[in-house]
């Protein structure tokens, strides 16, 4: 007889592996299934300070690593398979992957978002050869040289503080003439002798062969478009885009209730389907943190765990 767990989780970030931690605390027949590596986008993340109880010098890695042991722990099993189909419909829910099926009388989508790109003609084909979305991963590839960050929210006012470590300039380019980013932080980046700021800026293309070379930028109020060019002592530059982040739902297209790629839910991470539950920044919600993602898997863990009492 095949294993029917009594609920299956997709995706291990913060929002997952709370959700997996209160499932393995109320004694639920719990699996977490993961694409790739535990964590998501806060694993990118070099700083934490907002975190309640995080602990000094925290970085995304460190806080993923006592959450997936905490999860454990608590007897939550854990899967390593990519997810190609859902059927979310019916008492056993069933999660076909690439190397298996999974069946559960609940489910909770914890599938996150990945980086938004600029989609300027150049960037696909520089990534990783100038342009970057994770500043921990390649900041110190540009030790000593210019590096331009793109956005104006928390993540890329943080991001470009942090850059600061290895670049000799960080130049912020924002597409409004003041930053969205909390005041504690602008005062930092305001603060920060390596950091200038391009206002009412957008990039336009991106340009090298082989590296980035140089950039066409655009003023949003008077049209007029500047080509930046690498320093000759360097030959290339960094470009590192926090303009947000797209829903990785499409596997869920015409399964649940969306809006803009964002599943939709109640108070109670409920969808509109029985049974199924959805946690983190894949729902449609006001503000996506660390601690909003850790409160819905909690809320998603209660209510699947009252669902299957009920």
């Amino acid at each position: 007889m095949e294993r029917i767990y009594d609920l299956i989780i997709i995706g291990a970030g913060p929002a997952g592996l709370s959700a997996g931690i209160y499932a393995g605390r109320s004694k639920l027949d719990t699996l977490i299934v993961e694409k790739e590596k535990d964590g998501g986008q806060i694993v990118i993340t070099s700083e934490i300070e907002n975190y309640p109880g995080s602990i000094e010098g925290e970085t995304g890695p460190s806080l993923i690593e006592r959450m997936v042991h905490q999860a454990e722990h608590f007897g939550t099993a854990k899967v390593y398979d990519t997810i190609v189909n859902v059927e979310l419909e019916g008492e056993v829910k069933k999660i076909t992957g690439k190397r298996g099926e999974y069946l559960a009388k609940t489910v909770i989508l914890a599938t996150g978002a990945f980086p938004r790109p600029i989609g300027c003609p150049g960037e696909k084909k520089l990534v990783g050869k100038g342009v970057s979305y994770c500043a921990t991963c390649d900041g110190a590839l540009f030790e000593d040289m210019e590096i331009y960050v793109i956005g104006g929210g928390d993540a890329a006012v943080e991001e470009a503080l942090y850059l600061t470590r290895f670049a000799r300039k960080v130049t912020i380019i924002h597409r409004r003439d003041e930053l969205r980013a909390a005041k504690s932080i602008q005062e930092k980046a305001f603060a920060n002798p390596k950091i200038a700021f391009l206002w009412d800026t957008v990039i336009t293309e991106l340009k090298g062969d082989g590296l980035l070379e140089s950039m066409v930028v655009k003023h949003v109020k008077s049209g007029e478009e500047t080509e930046i060019f690498a320093p000759e002592e360097d030959g290339a530059f960094g470009v590192f885009v926090f303009v947000g982040f797209v829903p990785l739902s499409s596997l869920f297209e015409n399964k649940v209730k969306m809006d803009s790629g964002y599943i939709l839910t109640d108070d109670e991470m409920k969808t509109n389907i029985l049974g199924v539950f959805a946690a983190g920044d894949v729902r449609k919600k006001s503000l996506r943190q660390v601690v909003t993602a850790v409160s819905d898997g909690a809320i998603a863990a209660t209510q699947a765990e009252k669902y299957i009492t009920q």
